[in-house]
């Protein structure tokens, strides 16, 4: 997946796509894997870098949503436990069964959440992954060995998904490459391009060369996530608010406050959120919050009163309660929900997805989640082939591999997250024994991997590298920092790129990273924040 000849081909393209996709996360690519692999002619462009936004900044779940459940919402749950199979079956390398564990701290709590568990059991059906037990205290300590033991009478063990959510991502636009699409990072949709009343292509921009081109297509696809009433308004030239924004953050810590291989799960909080403690990485990720926010940013930041209300509340369940110092770091999340008339309150808003189909023929479909991504994409295409008049062929999705599927992979391995392409990656090494030493002391990320994401994953930047090709900036923002000079390093080297061009990398990183590091005051956002800000280190 190399950008410089995607990009030369699509710019001396004579004919239009039959769908092109604006938006890089879980829902544009799931619609890019899902056109392409219909036989379909597809571009997918993204204004920064894949999974840059709310699609790199989930709680790393694939799951059927036991709050849904809850909530009775049993479609919702029914479809996303059978789309949660599907993608264990279809990217074994990056998705694991895991153990989460709700404990009991009151009589009636093991035998309400165990009959609820075992309803999800059976919701899965086929594609269920291990069952749910009961478990007595004794065993509820082994699961979660730092947990607080006052008042613990037990737990119950369930079973759901576990993932890396940008890595993810970046096999998707590998697959839609595969399929035969055509997927551009950094490339901006600026417009939109009208024959008569009609919707007929794009107007973009390359945010690297800053080069402004016209691309048409048969059918527009906006997968703008939290954007995409923007998209809707260079059609319509008129104000819309279709999506209402709600943040969840995330801390990040180290995994001696969360040792075990099991996942916390308390599923009513005092003021009826979920709380996750979620091992990943060797880290615990803590999370999350659900805060209405008036503003749309790629880079947004947590609210005071959201750290303090996940800190906070770890230290009620942890034996060694967590101080702000041992944060390593905090990351927020913008959601895209469909919007109500029902108040401001956005934890009671659906996460299911909803298509919208414009006069002019575009097509928006917003809403949804990591888990049902291809389901979205299967539904938006179907529709796009009935918009653009494409010929209509079934979906072959919920039985294609994603790219790097083996089971030979040990989740336990830090290479294992590339699947079959790992064994490149140490080919890599056995050329250069440069290339096997790490980028930093604290991470396992090697310099190899560096040269293999620049060569065949589309990155562009240090942030691409450190953000989501690696994990580093959200397990430990401050050593990723000093991580971030050799990364330039060896892209410079890779690309030709000058010594300017490395310095300029290393400032803007360290300001983006600076967001991520809960004692630094950047870190923290403010209820006025925050408008757009410029895309950083493109």
């Amino acid at each position: 997946m190399k950008r410089t000849p995607i990009i030369q081909q699509t710019l001396a393209r004579k004919k239009p796509f039959d769908v092109i996709i604006v938006g890089g996360g879980a829902t544009g690519l799931g619609a890019a894997v899902e056109a392409a692999s219909r036989g379909h002619e597809t571009l997918l462009v993204e204004q920064a870098d894949f999974a840059k936004g709310t699609s790199g900044r989930s709680t790393k779940l694939v799951h059927g949503g036991v709050r849904y459940l809850q909530q009775g919402n049993v479609s919702l749950v029914l479809e996303a436990l059978r789309e949660r199979g599907r993608l264990y079956r279809n990217a074994p390398h990056l998705v694991h069964d895991m153990a989460f564990v709700i404990p009991s701290y009151h009589w009636w709590q093991k035998p309400f959440y165990g009959v609820g568990m075992k309803v999800y059991d059976a919701l899965a059906g086929k594609l269920g992954l291990s069952p749910s037990r009961i478990l007595s205290r004794a065993k509820t300590i082994q699961a979660l060995p730092t947990l607080r033991t006052e008042g613990l009478s037990g737990g119950v063990e369930y079973h759901d998904g576990q993932f890396d959510d940008s890595r993810l991502a970046v096999n998707l636009a590998q697959t839609a490459v595969e399929q035969g699409a055509a997927v551009l990072n950094y490339v901006k949709c600026t417009g939109l391009i009208k024959t008569g009343s009609r919707v007929t292509g794009i107007q973009a921009r390359d945010e690297l060369s800053g080069e402004n081109f016209e691309i048409a297509g048969k059918t527009i696809i906006n997968a703008t996530g939290v954007f995409v009433d923007e998209m809707i308004e260079y059609d319509t030239d008129s104000p819309s608010r279709i999506v209402a924004v709600s943040q969840g953050i995330h801390l990040v810590l180290p995994k001696r406050f969360q040792p075990g291989k099991a996942a916390l799960m308390i599923p009513k909080t005092e003021d009826g959120r979920v709380l996750f403690g979620v091992p990943w990485h060797e880290h615990v990720v803590v999370g999350t919050t659900d805060t209405p926010r008036p503003f749309r940013s790629l880079e947004p930041r947590a609210l005071e009163e959201e750290r303090e209300f996940v800190l906070s509340h770890a230290r009620k369940y942890l034996q060694t309660e967590p101080t702000e110092a041992d944060v390593l770091s905090v990351f927020a999340g913008l959601r895209p929900l469909v919007q109500s008339n029902k108040g401001s309150n956005t934890a009671a808003l659906s996460r299911d997805h909803t298509i919208l189909i414009g006069k002019s023929g575009l097509i928006t479909i917003t809403g949804g989640k990591w888990t049902t991504y291809r389901k979205m994409g299967e539904d938006v295409v179907t529709q796009a082939e009935k918009i653009g008049e494409l010929k209509q062929r079934a979906s072959v999705t919920t039985e294609l591999p994603i790219h790097g599927w083996t089971k030979s992979a040990d989740p336990e391995e830090h290479l294992a997250v590339y699947g079959s392409d790992a064994a490149a990656i140490r080919s890599l090494m056995g050329e250069s024994p440069e290339l096997k030493e790490k980028i930093h002391p604290d991470f396992p990320y090697q310099k190899a991997e560096v040269i293999w994401q620049a060569r065949e994953e589309m990155a562009q930047t240090v942030e691409d590298v450190l953000a989501r090709r690696t994990r580093a900036l959200v397990l430990n923002a401050k050593s990723s920092m000093e991580a971030a000079p050799e990364v330039a390093r060896l892209l410079a080297k890779e690309f030709a790129f000058s010594q300017q061009w490395v310095d300029g990398q290393i400032e803007n990183y360290s300001q983006l990273a600076r967001r991520y590091v809960y004692s630094d005051p950047m870190s923290i956002g403010r209820k006025s924040d925050e408008k757009e800000p410029a895309i950083l280190n493109a």
